[in-house]
């Protein structure tokens, strides 16, 4: 299954937040610490990343 790919600049204060550190963890267990280029992978569907990030004030 293809992956698609999308750049979100996000503010630093999602960082607070559990689910996103959930995300965080995710990405952890599944790229480790290497990431190419500089960009932190975040291994979600994008809706699902849209949604739970639109609930963050």
């Amino acid at each position: 299954m293809k992956m698609s790919i999308q750049r979100f600049v996000v503010p630093i204060s999602y960082l607070k937040q559990p689910l996103f550190q959930d995300l965080l963890s995710k990405a952890e267990e599944e790229f480790g610490f290497e990431y190419r280029m500089g960009n932190l992978m975040i291994p979600c569907p994008i809706h699902h990343f849209v949604n739970l990030t639109s609930h963050f004030s």
